[in-house]
């Protein structure tokens, strides 16, 4: 990674993805790059008295694809997302089998910012229906945020690192911060490592209603989700994981692991201004930004795209823009930068995994997705968000920014790899 002497080098060898925008890696950069949207009408629960209508849903989800029919049965809906995604990145980091592997030195860090949802709705219902007699015994273990790593390591036999994390939607950049130290200290040798969430449920979308955080663009879900635009009225909500598949560079050289891109820096700061609302000059997240890019041993101008956090939020929108003003200095008015959020909505503790995805794949293609549905700039947004259009560029060194409710930020640096 960055300059440190002894400090091993940490890269990404498989990505596994379920997203409001595909199943898969390959469908959710197709559609990135195609600039489709993932939100639609909500159809997971009944939302006629709901101010918002619209999510961005997973769709036509089958967990047996790669879990053991029985074994989901005994998982939520968010459980189920992050070990079919685990499965989909093992895969395609050639570790299927793991004979051959020391399993002792293969950890799990996988966040989720809320965890099982829907089992406690339905375990309320039931226990203030029928008394607490017909709360299932699986109610615990279904909905505690930390039982995807729990399951992946019991699935997988890994017996290293194992835990998870939760810092509303930074969790899933902590996660991987978090799993790339264990394995630049000499902890582990891989982990595995994102974000899970399935909140697109009626207490959770009655929830941010409440906060007046969502969208209410009912008649038009595709174009709700509008970054950067003057017209924009709150995210749109989403659901998903994104896992990847992290390695000392050494490790991967020694298997022949197919090497994606290099994480190159973190940086992990605090707002320390309110519960909800961005600090307004951007000082957490700028202090984010530098110190990953210090991390990475690089200057300010090494930096050819920033994966924005990019809520479509009114404050969050614009303190973005100025702590990447601040970060970058001259060079943020030549930066190309995007939010992805335009089309998969913002699924909260996984949208570090999904988005750390999306920029390593910008670095691995060079090509730069767009941030669709920015029509009307707002004045005070006025970078190079990269509208509508993806754009074909070398991408040498990127950053993914996710920004958490509590003043949590986190920053993550991805460079090619050499």
């Amino acid at each position: 990674m960055g300059s440190p002497a002894g400090r091993r080098r940490v890269v990404i060898t498989g990505m596994g993805a379920v997203t409001p925008l595909g199943n898969s890696v390959a469908e959710y950069w197709d559609s990135l790059k195609n600039g489709r949207s993932g939100a639609g009408p909500i159809t997971l629960f009944d939302t006629t008295d709901f101010a918002t209508k619209i999510a961005a849903e997973v769709k036509d989800f089958d967990p047996t694809a790669h879990i053991d029919r029985k074994m989901s049965r005994r998982m939520d809906r968010f459980c189920m997302f992050a070990v079919s995604a685990t499965a989909m990145a093992m895969e395609d980091a050639g570790l299927s089998d793991l004979s051959g592997i020391d399993v002792n030195r293969v950890g799990v860090v996988v966040g989720s910012g809320i965890g099982g949802m829907t089992t406690f709705e339905s375990n309320h219902t039931a226990l203030v229906e029928e008394g607490p007699r017909r709360i299932s015994p699986l109610f615990i273990p279904m909905m505690i945020a930390d039982i995807s790593p729990g399951y992946i390591s019991i699935i997988h036999g890994l017996k290293g690192p194992n835990y998870a994390t939760t810092s509303a939607c930074a969790t899933a950049s902590h996660a991987i911060g978090d799993a790339c130290r264990i394995i630049e200290r000499g902890d582990a040798d891989i982990m595995i490592s994102g974000g899970s969430e399935a909140s697109v449920t009626a207490m959770g979308v009655g929830g941010f209603n409440a906060m007046r955080a969502l969208s209410t663009r009912n008649d038009e879900p595709e174009r709700a989700s509008r970054p950067f635009d003057k017209d924009r009225d709150g995210f749109v909500n989403g659901e998903g994981s994104g896992i990847v598949v992290l390695e000392s560079l050494e490790h991967a050289l020694q298997r022949n692991a197919r090497i994606l891109a290099e994480i190159g820096g973190l940086g992990f700061t605090a707002d320390a201004y309110h519960l909800t609302a961005p600090a307004p000059d951007g000082d957490g997240a700028m202090r984010a930004m530098q110190t990953a890019i210090a991390d990475a041993g690089l200057q300010p101008e090494d930096v050819d795209y920033v994966n924005a956090h990019g809520t479509s939020t009114g404050l969050g929108d614009i303190a973005e823009t100025l702590a990447i003003k601040r970060a970058l200095g001259d060079h943020a008015q030549h930066v190309y930068i995007s939010s992805t959020k335009s089309m998969t909505g913002h699924l909260l503790g996984a949208a570090g995994g999904i988005e750390l995805i999306a920029t390593a794949l910008a670095v691995q293609h060079g090509i730069i997705p767009p941030t669709i549905n920015l029509e009307t700039p707002d004045p005070e947004c006025d970078l190079n968000y990269t509208p509508n259009t993806a754009v074909e560029k070398p991408v040498r060194n990127a950053l993914s920014n996710t920004f958490g409710f509590g003043g949590h930020n986190a920053s993550i640096l991805v460079k090619q790899y050499s």
